[in-house]
């Protein structure tokens, strides 16, 4: 991914499997992953009988419509990407979540109404004019590398980020693209810091709340008027503390039944999704 090798020495895979990025083994292998964002031509490559070619993205169709375009993916036979229908998922959230979003809401700093984190310039999802306008309107503190108002001090990672979320009121969650199932960390760490997300991104991001009223759909509003019911919100502590009341009950069974899903690492799981297939068609031939 990205130049970078996967890491799955220590995972504990089922008997039978193994892993390797020796690409002198292609012809043994009976699965073959490809990274689809950076893939080059693959015309030349010969797929021995019986070999799976699996699809592996964690990037947006949006940005990738490759991924969406059914005669390039028939070259394919499992597909592992963020997509929950896919043959791996791979979300950007793991078990660990549940256990994360139990924190408790710490209260807010004076002044710290919204925070926004945002370094890239991917701009599928037209964020950039809508936050551009929407700080026309509201004050904004801005920590990431684009519309920059703020310094980070000593910064570690994830942990600073959640440990800033939750002094602010809201947080700006605004994903590069639109696609369904696309739903990344800008999401979740401000759900796990006890602050209010404000999101733009995928269309079926509800199935991703894992309470009722826990965020703020910025698709429903134009930036002057979600500038306006904001503030109007952080005036009113009893309508603004309605978003974070989720904290205090069970979190959705249905939101827990897909976290679990996705309990063991993604490789673990593509290696029983290659068994699996590899039984099937073992009774076919039978």
């Amino acid at each position: 991914m990205w130049g970078t090798l996967p890491s799955y020495e220590t995972l504990q895979l089922p008997a039978g499997c193994e892993i390797t990025t020796q690409r002198d083994r292609f012809a043994e292998a009976e699965a073959v992953v490809f990274h689809i964002p950076d893939l080059g031509r693959i015309h030349h490559l010969q797929k021995r009988p019986g070999q799976l070619w699996v699809a592996w993205s964690m990037e947006s169709e949006a940005l990738y419509p490759r991924l969406r375009e059914p005669v390039f993916m028939q070259q394919f036979d499992l597909s592992m990407t963020y997509r929950l229908d896919s043959d791996v998922p791979t979300p950007y959230y793991q078990t660990g979540l549940l256990q994360e979003l139990k924190t408790p809401v710490q209260p807010k700093l004076p002044g710290n109404l919204a925070a926004l984190f945002v370094s890239s310039r991917f701009n599928h999802s037209h964020r950039l004019e809508y936050l551009q306008e929407l700080m026309e309107h509201l004050q904004v503190h801005s920590f990431g590398k684009l519309f920059n108002n703020r310094r980070i001090e000593g910064d570690m990672g994830r942990q600073t980020k959640l440990e800033i979320s939750a002094d602010y009121a809201f947080n700006l969650a605004f994903e590069n693209s639109i696609s369904t199932d696309y739903v990344t960390e800008k999401f979740f760490d401000p759900l796990v810091a006890g602050s209010v997300p404000v999101y733009l991104g995928a269309p079926n991001i509800d199935q991703f709340a894992p309470g009722e009223h826990s965020y703020i759909n910025a698709a429903n509003f134009k930036p002057a008027e979600l500038a306006k019911y904001l503030r109007a919100l952080s005036q009113d502590e009893s309508r603004y503390m309605d978003y974070l009341t989720w904290k205090e009950l069970p979190v959705r069974e249905s939101f827990v039944q897909m976290v679990e899903k996705v309990s063991e690492p993604a490789f673990v799981r593509l290696c029983q999704a290659v068994q699996k297939r590899q039984f099937n068609n073992l009774d076919i031939r039978s």
